[in-house]
């Protein structure tokens, strides 16, 4: 049963989730699994545990394979995600590596086109040189799914919305028509746009919910992690083994900062969006712009699709400056309010430029092909007031316009 919506910036997307905050506040800090009955979870730093008698260890026994604190922030994750199991890893291509590791040289991995930079250098560079048989086809086009799925797929990578051009992929329908094909191919969606507040894979037919949660998950930019989640009891068995096998753990201190940001997530979510519609709207009207690409927008071409299968939209927008690669750089360099960085998804305003910051590992060709131009510019919007970062955005492209009109 869904929850009563606060506010009107999303109506008509999908009901907000049941007891999400309630949730995101209690589930894994619970006072009574510490002697101390403190609130707020305990960091526990201890690398070991001391055991009842040998072999018998009263649920933790190193840290590696488990930790106090970190199963504090998995049971949490696993709860918003409507999830039986959550676990955590050292970064999102950590947890990328790890379920990669399902499967072996020879297996066809096929993975949405347009994905974040660090993703497609791994399938292309890491994963194709050990003998996996990786392909890229546009997941958002039915047709090309089904062209693309070979005899030897054994898993489909979505990413949506995508990262930089936010094309949204019908998850529901990818999943449906994979399955078809053999039940047996695991579908993955990488989920670090949208947070669970926005959107639950699992729900519509995905086997696995990844997060860089890096981004919004943890949403403070001084974390990096990676999240799995998952209601299948044999893939979890594989992948608890991997996370331990692997090794690719996060620290106890940051699997507490990370269940710390949980706590406001749904309250943060609801202002990006808020305020990244309010920014999208500004450059959409504005003659300064070419093209603005924001799910939240009715004129983004799978807006309708978001509204089915989201609660609403993360801070993200992606737009096409009118001018060169010089007009862009102006822009990003007269941004006072946003800082120009890389990543995504904390308190504060980011904006980059996906050309030459976060894809400039992609091929020249392939960025063409998938429309990452020198006039493309990303915007994470943060939490500040929403007259602010409309005005910063103004007088930035005031600046490019006077680059244009030199």
């Amino acid at each position: 049963m869904a929850s009563h919506r606060q506010n009107d910036s999303s109506a008509g997307y999908q009901p907000l989730f049941k007891s999400f905050a309630t949730d995101a506040v209690h589930v894994g800090s619970e006072p009574e699994q510490w002697n101390s009955r403190a609130v707020v979870p305990l960091i526990s730093l201890s690398t070991t545990f001391k055991q009842h008698e040998p072999g018998k260890h009263a649920g933790f026994e190193y840290s590696r394979s488990g930790n106090p604190t970190r199963n504090c922030l998995e049971r949490a994750v696993a709860a918003l995600d409507g999830a039986q199991y959550c676990m955590a890893l050292a970064s999102g291509l950590a947890a990328t590596l790890t379920i990669t590791h399902l499967f072996k040289a020879g297996d066809g991995i096929l993975s949405m086109n347009d994905v974040y930079g660090g993703t497609n250098r791994y399938f292309r560079k890491i994963a194709a040189e050990v003998g996996f048989d990786v392909s890229f086809a546009d997941l958002s086009k039915i047709e090309e799914i089904k062209a693309a799925l070979k005899p030897n797929t054994k898993m489909v990578w979505i990413e949506t919305p995508t990262n930089p051009t936010m094309k949204v992929v019908d998850i529901q329908g990818c999943a449906d028509i994979v399955h078809e094909h053999n039940k047996d191919i695991i579908v993955v969606v990488d989920n670090t746009f949208m947070s669970a507040y926005f959107q639950r894979p699992l729900a519509l037919g995905a086997d696995l919910c990844m997060y860089s949660a890096t981004k919004y998950m943890n949403g403070h930019s001084d974390v990096v992690m990676g999240l799995i989640s998952l209601n299948r009891d044999d893939l979890y068995e594989r992948l608890k083994f991997l996370q331990n096998g692997l090794g690719a753990v996060p620290s106890p201190f940051d699997c507490y900062m990370c269940n710390r940001g949980l706590k406001t997530l749904h309250l943060r979510m609801k202002q990006h969006f808020k305020n990244a519609m309010a920014a999208a709207q500004f450059l959409e009207a504005d003659p300064r712009v070419d093209r603005v690409i924001f799910p939240g927008l009715p004129s983004h071409p799978q807006h309708e699709l978001t509204k089915r299968q989201c609660t609403g939209c993360p801070g993200m927008i992606t737009f096409y400056i009118k001018g060169k690669l010089e007009h862009a750089s102006t822009f990003l360099s007269n941004l006072k309010l946003f800082a120009l960085a890389e990543s995504l998804g904390g308190y504060e305003s980011l904006a980059e430029h996906p050309a030459s910051m976060t894809h400039a590992s992609v091929s020249e060709d392939e960025r063409k092909e998938l429309g990452i131009s020198d006039v493309l510019v990303r915007l994470s919007v943060g939490l500040e007031d929403e007259e602010d970062i409309i005005a910063d955005l103004d007088q930035a492209l005031a600046a490019a316009r006077m680059e244009i009109k030199s």
